[in-house]
């Protein structure tokens, strides 16, 4: 099985040592992005992974097509041209100081690109699968009806579509999102998200928060309407539950349109969760790409996801030895000699 993402791979300028950024005077680099790093847990999971992107025709692009290709990430159709590479500033929480992210992105390589620049006849072929997030079209109208046109493309090809919701209030509004992304819905095979996702989207608010404890079944209502009036037939949420910016529940809740599966569920410290929910979509797809069951797969996801919680920088660098360990094992971290 093939897999094709697409979207914007940016540069993440983070201080050390969870330092703010007014205190830094330096700053550790690294590259990422939503399907980036979607494709880069996919090939390290061993699944054939091609990144669609635009890059700049620079150093800075060809250092950041240079980080896919260590991965093992397809980068043959990303596109080079002239313009800035996109730019995010993390600054990593502590205890009960939450993270911040500052974007820099605007007039990006790829938000400049149109819709002609791709080829998605060409790009899909001896393909299986399409994904992409709700951040991709979110960067200019253009590349949502790119994604429209990949979405049409897919279908005709028969390639299995997956799409995490990924709303980003920075980017577009709310109103924006929904209208944008229910017309998606109807190409839609596995559809990933979390309870802010659907509750701007779809329109439901199935959170408590004031505790910000999960109600299970306002869960399984949404999903149950999202599968009614969408016919999507694979859909797979996270359940976080935040006790402080480093500590947090995690865990997930399967729908396959006749029943609902909940995940194991960890107790974790966060030493950087960008990417946590990326790494989570990653080990969805390829859970149905080898067939496992909604049970397996939500619990493969949520630990692959879990150990992302515990990598610096966003890309999920774990082999799956390391994710079965986990999901089959008591989660305690003892050494392995």
């Amino acid at each position: 099985m093939k897999v094709v993402t697409f979207g914007e791979l940016m540069l993440r300028l983070s201080p050390p040592d969870n330092n703010r950024i007014m205190q830094s005077k330096s700053f550790n680099s690294s590259y990422a992005g939503s399907e980036a790093n979607v494709s880069v847990s996919l090939s390290r999971f061993g699944i054939q992974s091609k990144f669609i992107s635009a890059l700049p025709s620079n150093i800075i692009g060809h250092t950041a097509l240079s980080q896919l290709r260590y991965h093992g990430v397809d980068t043959s159709d990303i596109l080079f041209k002239e313009g800035r590479i996109g730019i995010y500033f993390v600054e990593s929480g502590y205890s009960q100081r939450p993270s911040l992210v500052v974007y820099d992105r605007k007039s990006s390589v790829i938000a400049n690109t149109k819709t002609t620049d791709y080829n998605w006849k060409t790009i899909f072929e001896s393909n299986d699968w399409f994904h992409f997030s709700g951040i991709t079209p979110a960067l200019s109208k253009e590349l949502s009806q790119a994604c429209e046109n990949a979405l049409i493309e897919a279908k005709k090809m028969g390639l299995r579509v997956s799409c995490d919701l990924n709303f980003r209030n920075k980017l577009w509004s709310k109103e924006k999102a929904s209208s944008v992304m229910r017309r998606y819905m109807k190409y839609i095979d596995v559809l990933i998200g979390n309870e802010e996702d659907a509750k701007i989207i779809f329109g439901f608010d199935y959170t408590d928060n004031d505790s910000q404890k999960v109600k299970i079944n306002e869960y399984e209502i949404i999903m149950k309407e999202i599968n009614k009036n969408y016919g999507i037939k694979k859909i797979y949420f996270t359940l976080r539950e935040s006790i402080s910016a480093t500590k947090n529940h995690w865990g997930s809740i399967g729908y396959d349109g006749e029943e609902f599966f909940l995940s194991n569920k960890y107790e974790i410290e966060i030493l950087d969760r960008l990417g946590a929910g990326d790494s989570f979509a990653a080990g969805i797809i390829y859970s149905e790409i080898n067939d496992f069951s909604t049970q397996k797969s939500i619990n493969f996801a949520t630990a692959a996801s879990c150990l992302k919680h515990t990598i610096h920088e966003d890309f999920n660098i774990v082999t799956l030895e390391e994710v079965f360990d986990l999901m089959n094992g008591p989660g305690t971290g003892r050494i392995k000699r």
